[in-house]
């Protein structure tokens, strides 16, 4: 017994010293070479099932597209409504009052403008997220949105347009001047803050391109025309990343 035991004893050492000879090659060759060793894991069956059932959850997305394509159809229209009653009941003034351009008129036409923008903003909105996570579309690179940080950008944008549509209603209403500074100065803040996350995503945007220019778009194509949800990294981007560091 005691010799059995000796002999598996040595055994043992046997293949922790066999182990750690490979440990000191492998690390010789990686220093050598400068580069980094990866061994590829085998497949795991029920982890690639589950990788694609939550990849094809994006198509959840679809639930929120229809439901703001709906809303900005619906201001669309109801804005579209304003627009021609604010037309008749501005030529009716014209002809029968001999009234044009009023407080009135003005204000009235500023707050359709303010519907339509709004519905502009769910539409980008809509579109955006079918283009990032059902299908791509020409529609969004034409328009400059390749990202959710793009998409975020656009909103913001349109956002602003409609908080200084906003401010110029009331200073034309121009009822409570020092209710309207105040208006104004907090408008102010919260511009200046969309303007400072707008200059910050943008300059994520380029970082982004710079170190990892074709990541993105890699994505995009093995998961849109190649149907794959498995993330695939690429020796590429491995060094892209050790240069960035």
């Amino acid at each position: 017994m005691p010799r059995n035991v000796l002999i598996f004893a040595g055994r043992i050492t046997l293949a922790v010293s066999t182990l750690k000879t490979l440990a000191a090659s492998l690390n010789f060759v990686r220093s050598a070479s400068g580069a980094k060793v990866f061994m590829k894991k085998e497949p795991n069956g029920f982890i690639e099932n589950l990788g694609n059932i939550i990849g094809r959850s994006r198509y959840f997305v679809l639930i929120p597209v229809i439901a703001v394509m709906l809303v900005s159809l619906s201001l669309f229209l109801l804005g579209t409504i304003g627009a021609a009653k604010s037309i008749y009941n501005s030529w009716a003034e014209f002809v029968y009052l001999g009234e044009a351009g009023s407080t009135k008129q003005i204000v009235e036409s500023l707050s359709i403008i303010g519907v339509m923008l709004r519905a502009v903003v769910f539409y980008i909105i809509g579109v955006g997220l079918y283009s990032l996570f059902i299908a791509p579309l020409n529609l969004t690179t034409a328009l400059g949105m390749e990202s959710l940080s793009d998409l975020e950008v656009k909103v913001v944008s349109v956002v602003v347009v409609i908080m200084a549509v906003k401010f110029l209603q009331e200073f034309v209403k121009w009822e409570q001047p020092l209710e309207i500074a105040y208006f104004g100065g907090t408008l102010a803040a919260v511009v200046a803050a969309l303007v400072l996350f707008q200059w910050n995503s943008r300059r994520s945007k380029e970082f982004h391109a710079e170190h990892a220019p074709n990541v993105a778009k890699r994505a995009q194509k093995e998961m849109f025309e190649n149907d794959n949800e498995q993330r695939e990294i690429k020796t590429d981007e491995i060094k892209l990343a050790d240069d960035a560091k």
